[in-house]
């Protein structure tokens, strides 16, 4: 009793958020009500730790580790398979919100494929573009599985073993992982030393605006409808309140997180006055597969594929960045 100590270490101190990692799993294994909890954890987890005089560093963002399911496993089987421990299936923990699509592991079927390999994109994306320290398990991005096993402390064999014979499947995500983690790196936005607040600054202007499917703000009845599995976060590259290795204020690319974890497609109206009227919005490569159009005006709307998240930028032509 009490050993689960998450957001309770004192100043300095940095931690594996598990409780980010049950709300990255449940979002997008489709739970309902979890929308809110979701948006806490990706905007950098304040409630745990702002209060204690920490940073969005002091949480570290992880989704799997060397316990428990692989990120292949997390989309491959609802249950754990550890047998091979000789344990008789009672270690390991549980429960793991995971979910097979259909087939409790490996499957030929082109469909389940290929919405598992969706669900692991939407998950790594979530993680390269939250706020906090994110932390990417070892194999991860080359498709590495335990064969559901969640425990594999006692495994010195082709459980733990890495495959490097990576077939088509498993270098096009080694590509994916490798581009989201460069996004990342090059924009300040997803790094920001102090936390989100929401509020209105002196210009009346807030650095994070959730955003709702039909083009307005989020509201407290949208967040608790239980049903909401579909939202923006919309991140002001012109508020991050930060000062860069210069001395100057840190400005970046004003950034829409578009996020849909239902199994049904999802139209956005984009945000115009709250994104500081851009004269249009970008799809950014590592997204393109989650949208049904590349290019899109500021009065448009774009289609998010179900189960998938897409990142837009604001592009204003008529001024550079940071001016």
């Amino acid at each position: 009793p009490g050993g689960y100590q998450v957001g309770s270490f004192p100043w300095q101190w940095t931690e594996w958020n598990g409780k980010y990692r049950d709300a990255v799993r449940r979002f997008w294994r489709g739970d309902a009500g979890t929308g809110g909890e979701f948006a806490s954890r990706i905007a950098g987890s304040s409630d745990l730790y702002e209060l204690s005089g920490r940073k969005p560093c002091a949480s570290i963002n992880f989704v799997t580790a060397h316990d428990g399911f692989t990120l292949e496993d997390q989309v491959s089987y609802e249950h754990k398979h550890n047998f091979a421990n000789l344990e008789d299936n009672r270690d390991g923990h549980e429960p793991n919100y995971s979910r097979n699509f259909g087939v409790e592991g490996p499957t030929t079927n082109h469909r389940i494929l290929a919405q598992r390999e969706k669900i692991k994109r939407a998950i790594l994306g979530t993680l390269f573009v939250s706020q906090g320290v994110p932390m990417l398990l070892g194999g991860d991005e080359i498709g590495r599985t335990k064969k559901g096993n969640n425990n594999t402390y006692c495994q010195d064999n082709e459980l733990n073993w890495y495959d490097w014979d990576l077939t088509d499947r498993n270098k096009a995500f080694l590509n994916f992982t490798q581009s989201v983690i460069a996004f990342r790196r090059a924009h300040p936005n997803f790094r920001r030393h102090r936390f989100l607040t929401g509020r209105p600054d002196h210009e009346l202007i807030k650095d994070v605006v959730w955003w709702h499917p039909s083009g307005r703000e989020m509201n407290d009845n949208d967040w608790s409808d239980s049903d909401r599995r579909s939202f923006g976060m919309l991140l002001r590259g012109d508020r991050i309140d930060d000062v860069g290795p210069d001395g100057h204020n840190l400005q970046d690319d004003t950034f829409l997180i578009l996020l849909n974890a239902q199994d049904q497609a999802q139209r956005f109206t984009l945000p115009h006055e709250a994104a500081g009227d851009p004269v249009s919005w970008e799809v950014v490569p590592e997204s393109r597969r989650a949208v049904r159009r590349q290019s899109l005006s500021v009065t448009d709307s774009v289609i998010v594929k179900n189960n998938l998240m897409a990142v837009l930028a604001a592009r204003f032509y008529n001024r550079r960045k940071g001016d």
